[in-house]
Order: structure tokens, then sequence, then C-alpha cells
């Protein structure tokens, strides 16, 4: 199975290997896109797709992405990064190109729950989810059979608050080995170090399965439950320290009503959490998340 989602990254990549993307955040002011899509026709690019956003139209921060491709990229790379600081500089731009070639590769953290885990390796076996997954790591081994049976390398790590520091350790000596890119918790019941977060900012995404800001924490469900909500969802959000307040990526919800009990509510919400962790994974892969403080602007 391995060999053949090779197959199908080695197509995408020839199939885009001559296509960027560049992610601009700002303050607002006249003439950005004007200099932005000078700069890419005078480097023979043609833009093919732009999201910009202003958060104010009067002096606000300025938000945009383009896709577009470039005759020959792959030796023009540092060149175009190098003939685009000025302007950057002078609009004091934060700034990344990205080239679509360059998948990435992603872990992914369980624990025993496997539904959004196997929402992820169906995404990525049909090659709608264009990553590599590099590797799973878990502090059970419900998940072994399922994750190797791919051919994707598994770890198991028993993990508990009293050995969070070596387990950690073991983990980032995977993370490096493997030169892992972004890592997906799908469903990993473990709170990480202030630490390990600060050694991936912005690159670990998280699935909380309530509609934050409501039932933070453990035993979501069954708090809703108990509050007797109408509404239940989940919530895909980049992890900091602060627990299940990262910048929130996507949501969703379901209607539920007073017939459904506690395990009727984790059921649908299983469902609500594989879709809205996949949509989130999708977007960081495609570079359509840009975080601005404790929010993302999403294009």
């Amino acid at each position: 199975m391995k060999s053949t989602i090779k197959e199908k990254i080695n197509s995408f990549q020839e199939q885009n290997k001559n296509r960027a993307r560049l992610l601009i955040h700002c303050h607002d002011q006249p003439g950005i896109v004007a200099a932005v899509s000078e700069f890419l026709f005078q480097h023979h690019a043609n833009i093919t797709e732009s999201n910009q956003y202003t958060t104010d139209p009067e002096g606000g921060e300025f938000f945009i992405r383009l896709d577009f491709e470039c005759p020959d990229l792959h030796h023009k790379r540092t060149q175009l990064e190098q003939d685009f600081r000025p302007i950057a500089e002078k609009f004091k731009m934060e700034w990344q190109f990205t080239y679509v070639e360059s998948v990435k590769n992603m872990a992914v953290f369980v624990s025993q729950e496997p539904h959004c885990l196997l929402e992820l390796l169906w995404e990525w076996q049909s090659g709608d989810l264009m990553a590599d997954i590099a590797l799973v790591i878990s502090n059970h081994e419900t998940t072994r059979d399922i994750v190797e049976s791919l051919g994707i390398p598994f770890y198991y790590i028993p993990a508990n608050k009293d050995i969070r520091a070596e387990v950690e350790a073991k983990q980032l000596q995977l993370l490096e080995e493997y030169e892992v890119d972004f890592i997906v918790l799908a469903r990993y019941m473990q709170i990480l170090t202030p630490s390990f977060v600060a050694a991936h900012p912005n690159r670990i995404i998280n699935i909380h399965h309530s509609f934050l800001p409501a039932f933070v924490g453990a035993k979501p469900y069954e708090r809703a439950y108990n509050r007797g909500v109408k509404l239940i969802g989940a919530t895909s959000h980049y992890v900091t320290n602060d627990l299940d307040e990262g910048p929130i990526i996507e949501q969703d919800i379901g209607r539920v009503n007073h017939r459904d009990n506690v395990e009727r509510l984790k059921k649908m919400g299983q469902a609500i959490e594989r879709s809205v962790l996949a949509r989130a994974v999708k977007w960081h892969i495609e570079d359509r998340i840009i975080v601005h403080g404790n929010k993302t602007i999403v294009f």
C-alpha cells in the first residue's frame, strides 16, 4: 500500500512541479497587490488563485494567499525569494513561499479511539490527503495492526504525567529522524508540555470533541448530556500551552435531542470529529491558513 501511495505522490509532484504559493501578512496600505502582481509577472509567473482579506479597510491588517505557476520553478526558487525581499521590506511583510511539489511529512499521534486516524488513513489512501504519513505514535497498541498493514511505521510509547519528559524526548527524536513537518493529534489523550509545543509552533493540529469554547477539557460529551444541549460539535485547532484554546481552524455541529443518551452523543460526535479534522489537515497541507494572534484566516 505504501508503494501505491508513493506512486500517487510522485505523480502529484510531477504535475505540480511548477506551482507555488505565496502567503503574506502585513499592515494594510495602498499598492500591495499591484507590487506583488507586478513582481510575479516580471518573473513570468501566472496567478491561478488569489484570496485576500483586510480586517479593517481603514488601516487594518492585510492577508493574501496567491497560487501561481512559473516555468522551471525548481531552479528559480532561491532567486525568486531573494528578489522578493525588497518588496517585503518596503511593506514590512511577514511572508512565505511554499512549493506544491514539496509534499509535507506528517506524524499522527493517537490513543485508543481510532476513528479520526481511520479517516485520515482513508483520505491518504484515496489520494485526497496529499501528504506523506511518515509515522504513527501511540500510547496504546490498539491501532498497530491497522497502521502497519499500510506500511506506515508504528511506535508504541506508553505515556502518563509521571514520565512525560522521557516520553516527549523519544517523540521529538522520532520526529526529527523522520523529518516531520507537522503533527496531527487524532484523539491523542495526553497533554503536551510547553517545551514540546514550542518546538512546533502552529504545526500541531488537534481535534477536540466539543464545539469550543464550550466544554473544554475532559469528558465533554458527558458534560454536554448533563447540560441538556441541543447541539454537539467538534473543533480542530492549533495547539498552544492553553488547553483547548489555540487558534481554531475548523468547527462543525450536529443536532441532538432529549432522546439521545451519552453513547448516542459520542457516536454522532465521532462522525463530526472525523470530517472536521480531515478538513483542517487538508487546509494546513494546502497552505490555506494564516495564524493571526489567537485566530486564523482560512482561504
